[in-house]
Formats: C-alpha cells, sequence, structure tokens
C-alpha cells in the first residue's frame, strides 16, 4: 500500500477537509498516476451532499483527472512512466456482460466501478477519487492526453466528463453538418457541448435563462441566443430544431424544449439525474415523433474519442484554477450556479496538506 492525501468529506452535512489514506501499490496492470489537475464536476457536489442518497463516507471526489504516470505493472502495453494520461468516471466494470463486451462500460449490467464512491467488488471498500495526489487504475480505464493539448492542462480535465458527457449523445443519435442542434444551458457542460457541436458543423443555438450569457455563447461560436424565460422567443422558434441537449443540472419543465423540436427530432438531457419537475406532454412528443431520451457520461472508447477529437481541433474547457484549499467556497459557487464554467484544482496546492 501507498499512502495518499486527500480532501474528503466525512458526511453529507460536513466540509471537505485533508484526509489521509492508502492506494494499493500497482498490479500487473495497473497504472500510477501523480495527479496535477482535478476539474469540480457539479456532480461532485450532488455527491458529496448525498443528493443521490447513494453516497459513501469518507467521499474523496473528483473524475476529471489529468496527471503523469509515475509507475507500470510489468503486464501493461500501453502506457509508460512519464505519459500525459487522464482518469474519467470509471476505474472498472464487470467486462463480460452484454454493454461491457460492446464497448459500453457505463452501462455495464453489475454496475460499473466509479472513480469514486464506487465500491470494489467483493470486498465493498469506497473507491477514493481525484481531490488526492495519486492514484491507481487499471490500464484500460486510463486514457491517453493527445500532445496537441499538453500546453493547456487544466483546460483538460473537465473533457473526462464534461467533454464525453456531451459528445457521446451527439455521437449517438448522429449529429453532423447541416444540422440545427440547441444547447440548453452554457454552464460546466454546456460550453463544451457548444464548442465540440460547432466543431462537427452544426448551426448551434444557445439556449439560455441568463441574459448576461449572450455574448460569450457568440464568441464560443454560437449562432444564435434564445432567452428561456422570454415565451416570445421560444415560440418563435417551434418546430426549428434537429437535436436538443439539455445540460441543466437540476430537474426542470421539458415540455417547452420539445416544443423546439423539428418532426423525428430528439432533445436529450445530461444534467438532471432525478425526477422531472413535471410529466412530458406526450402528444407534443407523439404528435411528431420526437423523442425524449437521456444519457449516460461516455464509454472509454468515447472519452478517448472525445480527448483526440478536441486535440485535432484545439479544444479545451474554459477554467478557473483554484487552490485545494478554496475547495468549500467552491462547491457553494457551484451550488449557487456562480461558476462561469468550470473550476479546476491545480494539485500542486495540496503540498501545503501535508505540512
Amino acid at each position: 500500500m501507498s499512502a495518499a492525501i486527500g480532501y474528503a468529506a466525512k458526511s453529507a452535512k460536513a466540509k471537505l477537509v485533508p484526509f489521509h489514506f492508502e492506494r494499493r501499490e500497482p498490479g500487473a496492470h495497473d497504472v500510477a498516476i501523480h495527479i496535477e489537475y482535478c476539474g469540480v464536476c457539479h456532480s461532485d457536489v450532488h455527491q458529496v451532499r448525498d443528493d443521490w442518497s447513494n453516497s459513501l463516507y469518507p467521499c474523496v471526489p473528483g473524475h476529471e483527472i489529468v496527471g503523469r504516470v509515475t509507475a507500470v505493472g510489468d503486464k501493461v502495453t500501453q502506457h509508460k512512466v512519464g505519459d500525459l494520461v487522464g482518469v474519467g468516471c470509471m476505474v472498472d466494470s464487470c467486462q463480460h456482460c452484454a454493454s461491457c463486451a460492446e464497448g459500453e462500460e457505463q452501462y455495464c449490467e453489475n454496475g460499473m466501478l466509479a472513480t469514486y464512491n464506487g465500491p470494489f467488488k467483493p470486498d465493498g471498500s469506497n473507491t477514493y477519487g481525484g481531490y488526492s495526489d495519486h492514484m491507481v487504475v487499471t490500464e484500460k480505464f486510463v486514457l491517453r492526453v493527445p500532445t496537441s493539448l499538453g500546453h493547456r492542462l487544466q483546460g483538460v480535465a473537465p473533457l473526462l466528463c464534461a467533454g464525453v458527457t456531451t459528445y457521446s449523445p451527439l455521437k449517438h443519435w448522429k449529429v453532423g453538418p447541416g444540422q440545427k442542434v440547441a444547447v440548453v444551458g452554457l454552464g460546466g457542460l454546456g460550453h463544451v457541448a457548444v464548442k465540440i457541436a460547432v466543431a462537427m458543423g452544426t448551426e448551434v443555438t444557445v439556449i439560455t435563462s441568463s441574459l448576461d450569457k449572450e455574448g460569450r455563447a457568440r464568441e464560443l461560436g454560437a449562432h444564435d441566443v434564445i432567452y428561456s424565460k422570454d415565451p416570445a422567443a421560444m415560440l418563435k422558434h417551434a418546430e426549428k430544431f434537429d437535436f436538443i441537449l439539455s445540460t441543466i443540472p437540476v430537474a426542470h419543465d421539458v415540455n417547452p424544449y420539445v416544443e423546439l423540436l423539428k418532426r423525428d427530432g430528439h432533445l436529450v438531457l445530461v444534467g438532471a439525474l432525478e425526477p422531472l419537475a413535471s410529466g412530458t406532454n406526450n402528444m407534443l412528443v407523439a404528435s411528431k415523433r420526437r423523442s425524449v431520451a437521456g444519457s449516460f457520461i461516455g464509454s472509454l472508447a468515447e472519452t478517448q474519442e472525445v480527448l483526440d477529437f478536441c486535440g485535432k481541433h484545439g479544444i479545451t474547457s474554459d477554467v478557473e484554477l483554484i487552490d485545494i484549499k478554496n475547495i468549500n467556497q467552491a462547491f457553494g459557487d457551484v451550488e449557487k450556479g456562480k461558476v462561469p464554467f468550470r473550476y479546476v484544482i491545480d494539485m500542486a496546492t495540496l503540498a501545503a496538506a501535508k505540512k
């Protein structure tokens, strides 16, 4: 075992504080990683607060991880010491169910192993995430970071979650050139979705409840911006879009967005993981053969694809780098919706907690 340090919450109402724990030594198929940056995802806040009633404590969050390889097992073939790598939302899966066999590990029928708050099987011990100095991960679940992104690693970290979470549905529903796409919300997920969808050749519209985000939306490449609280503006765009991606992270009414879809259009939710604020009006759905669906993170292959895609197009997340000692303030900002795009922790600041 190796000594590790991170920041953990001991209960749903507790602040994150320095936490000493142990990581396993690298096995034959393992990769040890020194963590340089870790993104602060809204789901980190949900998990620490036990909003989904499944949290395990102590909870060390973090699943948007970028770092360098410090050691590899003797059977590792894809990574070597010194490589720049990333770890996303998963660190293992059963590897033998139908979903795993089809390369859809996030839907593992026996339960994928989350990077944090995911009990190891069979002993049930907790997994600890990227708000820490290092980690050990099975080789298959370690991603290559393109060298073209090496100059802005802090902006790469959110691609391991926000990037693949938005890329996966865009790919699955075959979104491409010539299509009209709307992105609902311009936060941590939404701004990355805009960048990716624009790079895919689509005409992108941002739908936002914040009037002050119009300028930034257009800077990111959005063709148009709709203020969601203006009924006339929403009505003007009825039946316009082939695909709508909702990144709203809380329960909301989807029906106003359904009305914006063309016949056979798709509305996909990636932000909210709870019951919707009101039922879906199936008249709106059935009358135009529309669909309302959800999508959950993305596969390992898609995570590597989005890293490579972003490397090719020079895409990184817009971030604000923070000291880990300010993580509780950052959580409060996330809860209040005060974060422009994404906080990323400079893990070098963790050194102060070791003293």
